[in-house]
């Protein structure tokens, strides 16, 4: 049985629309790149008509940011751009790190040895992508499987934990963090450190390095979201509207 022009025509336009996570991506990358300001609304109309897709994609697409902590939605009155506070991103890396610690110690711990090489064979990717200047976006995709790998050691209840914070930090600048540092001594030492503890199964080595990782991931993101915009809880609350300054990312204390 022939399809005819028509049918073929309808199959190419369906298979071209974009799909919730499409949409989600694309939205995504806007309000890294503050196209989209805190605060902004975003309208199921409006969307629908700029990406061509049905309320049902846009609405799918919306509750993925909102799961990511980018968006918050509003009974009745839609979605609107979060307004993250330094703050906020702050304290949310600072429980990464703790917890990718933890990952890291456990996968030292518990890690097969197959386990322990393929993480090892990881991480001479990621180095090795750091120094062709690859895009970030690789970099961090390597990363993260490197992450994964070890939160895999972890017990069922630790991981949901890890995940849960994971989400919330993954999309907050990570990838501007690393492509500002492309010419810049970046995380990359820290990552020779974790390897090196894999290979000797130094339990407290990796997990201080991974958190070293962490760190310093944290400390560029301040400082992208204090040139960009998202302010301090107290400026937050004080001056809505007024244009924020540059400041120093927000220090640790030396362990």
């Amino acid at each position: 049985m022939k399809t005819s022009s028509k049918s073929k025509g309808k199959e190419a336009a369906a298979s071209a629309a974009p799909t919730a996570d499409d949409l989600a991506q694309a939205l995504r990358a806007r309000i890294q790149k503050s196209e989209l300001a805190p605060g902004e609304w975003l309208r199921e109309v409006k969307l629908c008509s700029e990406f061509g897709v049905g309320r049902s994609i846009v609405r799918r697409a919306l509750r993925t940011l909102a799961d990511d902590g980018l968006i918050e939605i509003e009974e009745n009155r839609g979605a609107r751009v979060s307004a993250t506070t330094v703050e906020e991103v702050f304290d949310l890396y600072e429980v990464r790190a703790a917890l990718y610690g933890m990952a890291a110690r456990f996968a030292c711990l518990r890690g097969s040895d197959s386990m322990i090489r393929s993480m090892m064979a990881k991480i001479d990717r990621l180095l090795s992508d750091a120094e062709s200047k690859a895009p970030a976006e690789q970099i961090i995709e390597v990363s993260e499987s490197i992450f994964s790998d070890m939160i895999a050691c972890a017990s069922a209840d630790a991981q949901r934990m890890i995940e849960s914070v994971r989400r919330k930090t993954r999309f907050h600048f990570s990838y501007a963090a690393l492509a500002i540092n492309t010419n810049a001594p970046g995380p990359y030492e820290h990552w020779r450190h974790v390897r090196a503890a894999l290979a000797e199964r130094d339990a407290d080595r990796a997990s201080q390095s991974a958190r070293d990782i962490l760190y310093f991931m944290q400390g560029e993101v301040a400082r992208i979201m204090l040139a960009r915009g998202p302010r301090l809880i107290s400026e937050a609350a004080t001056t809505p509207n007024a244009k924020p300054k540059r400041r120093s990312p927000p220090k640790r204390k030396p362990s």
